[in-house]
């Protein structure tokens, strides 16, 4: 680390650290397979210290693994933090669910993703915790948000979505029509068709992407997804678009249930997710929390975390403080 560095891994020790001592802490890992409700595995991974007294659990996007978070683990950690993660159903080293297309990004019913959320929660020892958090991106957020809303009885004190798909990016002329013509493709295609646009795996290269500015983290993930190409998902299909569009507006009107301080931090320059909806959820769900808080980061794309460094410390420094603030 560089004398008056932030605490966190910096973009021109990537790769070293990567190499290094993030390596060396995810050695050191917990992980295994649970079984879902409906029998469905699901892999988990935990990171944990007997000196630590909170815990954050990770709620990652569409595509991602556990895996994919390890630079974010290591800095979480070394702030004081035991972590627990997971990888989605259908992705990740979690059970795929398409037999014939197991590439294909699905979902039987969105309620399957906030079952499996809760599954692990119960399954992770968070009871052992003076404080518990929640950090979610993209689709994580969704799920989260689902199951904060619908598990009024849950443990946690406090969440934080990064980048929360709340509304999918498409062009508004096409936002009044998007529930009844997902339903519409839906229901006179395979539930393994891909959406409009959707296609197989691929890379595309940095100057194309959509997701970060950071070339060196850029690279490192999908250098990790080359190696270990079972992580590799391909587009959505048109049922988990159509899932997760009711999903959406279910957690839009109900945003009021969120009992607990949120911070959503928003990416301005994001092409993903709709930043409109992120406005409205949060606007909704500050009227019954006050204590709840709203970012926006100039020039980000769509995974702060992921980020260049400006961006991301700024972020973690953000998430870190709201967490461990006092009530």
């Amino acid at each position: 680390m560089h004398p008056n560095s932030p605490p966190y891994i910096q973009e021109d020790e990537l790769f070293q650290a990567m190499q290094g001592p993030v390596a060396e802490l995810w050695e050191q890992r917990n992980e295994g397979l649970v079984s879902a409700t409906d029998g469905k595995k699901l892999f988990w991974v935990s990171l944990t210290s007997p000196s630590h007294t909170r815990a954050i659990v990770v709620v990652n996007g569409r595509i991602e693994s556990a895996w994919k978070y390890q630079e974010l683990f290591y800095d979480l950690f070394h702030q004081g933090f035991d972590i627990y993660s997971f990888d989605h159903r259908g992705q990740g080293l979690s059970e795929r669910l398409l037999d014939s297309h197991p590439d294909r990004g699905y979902v039987g019913h969105f309620n399957d993703y906030i079952l499996d959320l809760a599954s692990l929660i119960s399954f992770f020892p968070l009871g052992k915790y003076q404080q518990r958090f929640l950090l979610a991106h993209s689709m994580g957020c969704t799920i989260t948000a689902r199951y904060l809303q619908t598990t009024p009885n849950h443990p946690f004190d406090r969440v934080a979505f990064c980048s929360p798909m709340f509304g999918i990016n498409i062009p508004a002329h096409l936002k009044p029509i998007s529930g009844p013509y997902s339903w519409l493709l839906r229901t006179f295609n395979p539930i393994e068709t891909y959406a409009p646009g959707q296609t197989d795996y691929c890379v595309k290269p940095f100057e194309d992407n959509p997701l970060t500015r950071s070339q060196n983290r850029y690279q490192w993930f999908r250098e990790l997804y080359d190696k270990m190409n079972q992580l590799q998902l391909g587009g959505s299909t048109i049922h988990w678009v159509w899932q997760s569009l009711s999903a959406i507006r279910t957690c839009l009107r109900q945003a009021r249930k969120i009992h607990i301080p949120a911070l959503l931090l928003q990416a301005e320059k994001d092409e993903i997710v709709d930043n409109q909806a992120q406005i409205t959820f949060f606007r909704r769900q500050k009227k019954h929390c006050p204590d709840s808080e709203f970012n926006v980061f100039e020039g980000s794309r769509h995974e702060i975390l992921f980020e260049q460094d400006a961006t991301r410390n700024q972020a973690l420094d953000m998430i870190i403080h709201f967490f461990t603030q006092k009530a």
